[in-house]
């Protein structure tokens, strides 16, 4: 990590205004008990103002809230919010507050465009260890399709060298100009690797905005719902019957919940998305001298738009208009704030399996008691 200089802090100084403190109260469901909850508990995390009278921050950071308040740096008050969506995906919450004097002298910040490798962050928040307002500073060491752990997807994101400890999620990193390229939501804690952060990017983060500003909510980020296998072995691809100047990714698997369940089928090699070709390690152009993982193509669509995926089956090259949508998983993933579904009958309660409750103690204690 470097350390903070001067002449980065400047330029975000006019910027720190709007960098707010979020305080939450938390009420999580009981599995065990699904129609009480458990204990409530408190957390504490980062945000920032942007356009609209609108506040982001991290869904995390507000999940399972009963409670929102937020305040503002230099202040004493503690203003009450509320959440107008939570992207459980890509782990970004909107909020908004009804009282108008917490949007007096606050200037909402402006979006800068995705930053290039080694470009300078500097992270701004209220993480653990003090009251006061925090800054950090670093460099984009990568840029590439990243696991994010709440949303249990994989999104476009960024890693840096500038510490993000618990409470700086939430909070804005800012480039060399002092607008915000991204949202800290997450770092790697291991022993072998030190400082290293992750960051929402701008793409993320406009799609959350903008899909809410369409719909009047959160709809979420399609995905295109196959497996897929990497076609670099070149038996392989003569195997599938594909010519020399033919690349693609072989279908392994088909989401029977998927819409494309209706006309892609496995062993088809998908060559082309949106009329971008795709490589046998299933990368796509990205920037000048990088590539990335096509899932990318399919993240910057809208729910309910259409696209153009061409594949090759038995020898033939086929084209489908696919309309995407989001995944809708056998097992869900998340139950998005609401409290889990239940059904009593002759003294048996029966529920809706879901990965949250799978990770509950009262699924690991019936799973030790049948092992």
């Amino acid at each position: 990590m470097e350390p903070v200089r001067w002449e980065q802090v400047v330029k975000v100084v006019p910027s720190m205004d709007a960098v707010v403190k979020v305080f939450c109260v938390h009420t999580e469901p009981n599995f065990s008990l699904p129609w009480q909850r458990k204990r409530q508990y408190s957390s504490s995390s980062s945000g920032f103002i942007i356009g609209g009278r609108r506040v982001l921050t991290n869904a995390h950071s507000v999940e399972h809230h009963t409670q929102v308040k937020l305040k503002k740096r230099g202040s004493d008050t503690k203003y009450l919010a509320t959440v107008l969506a939570i992207g459980t995906e890509c782990d970004i919450a909107m909020l908004t507050v009804e009282d108008d004097e917490f949007w007096k002298g606050v200037t909402p910040l402006e979006f800068g465009s995705l930053p290039a490798l080694q470009d300078a962050v500097t992270v701004v928040g209220y993480p653990i260890g003090g009251d006061t307002i925090s800054v950090t500073s670093g460099v984009v060491s990568r840029i590439e399709i990243l696991s994010y752990v709440h949303g249990s997807t994989e999104l476009l994101g960024l890693q840096i060298d500038a510490a993000i400890n618990s409470g700086n999620s939430g909070g804005p990193a800012f480039n060399d100009k002092g607008k915000c390229v991204g949202i800290a939501f997450q770092s790697l804690k291991h022993e072998d690797a030190e400082n290293i952060g992750y960051v929402i990017p701008t793409p993320v983060i406009k799609h959350f905005i903008e899909d809410y500003e369409k719909s009047g909510e959160y709809t979420g980020f399609p995905i295109l719902g196959i497996e897929w296998q990497k076609m670099e072995n070149p038996d392989l691809r003569k195997a599938m019957g594909m010519k020399s100047d033919q690349k693609g990714v072989r279908v392994r698997r088909v989401e029977p919940t998927a819409p494309e369940s209706g006309c892609l089928q496995p062993s088809d090699i998908t060559l082309s998305f949106d009329g971008i070709d795709i490589a046998n390690d299933g990368t796509v152009p990205f920037r000048h001298g990088e590539r990335i993982g096509f899932s990318y193509l399919v993240s910057q669509k809208y729910t309910g738009e259409k696209a153009r995926v061409k594949v090759l089956r038995n020898s033939k090259i086929h084209e489908f208009n696919i309309k995407l949508a989001t995944h809708k998983r056998l097992i869900p993933a998340h139950i998005k704030g609401r409290p889990p579904s239940y059904y009593i009958v002759a003294g048996f309660v029966f529920m809706v399996v879901s990965v949250p409750y799978l990770r509950s103690e009262v699924c690991r204690l019936l799973l030790r008691l049948l092992v």
